[in-house]
């Protein structure tokens, strides 16, 4: 039996934990260790799940926010069937956009 895994990127979840709520504290931690990012490669790098990362960058995250792989790598099962291919697609799969129910409400005009 062939277990299809994937994964959660909970960097923001151990940031918070740390007191740390902004993207742009990790900018010059980040820096003291040699890694020089943007500050919209940061933004992603906390709020996207991310397919390829540096193992530099992870072991300069972990140092920084003293913890461990598995703090920040959380391992799952992955979603199978058509329903998770179709939201996939549309951008709906929770881990990955990290927005959970905070959709935008749509505007409703009315004539005055």
């Amino acid at each position: 039996m062939n277990a299809k895994l994937d994964y959660l990127w909970n960097l923001r979840t151990v940031m918070a934990d740390r007191g740390m709520f902004s993207t742009s504290d990790l900018i010059p931690l980040l820096a003291e260790r040699g890694i020089a990012l943007s500050s919209s490669q940061v933004y992603r790098l906390v709020t996207e799940r991310p397919e390829r990362l540096s193992l530099k960058i992870l072991m300069a995250l972990l140092d920084i926010l003293d913890c461990r792989m598995d703090d920040l790598i959380e391992p799952v099962a992955a979603a199978t069937g058509r329903t998770a291919s179709r939201k996939a697609a549309v951008g709906q799969n929770a881990p990955e956009t990290g927005l959970g129910d905070l959709r935008p409400k749509r505007a409703r005009i009315t004539p005055p």
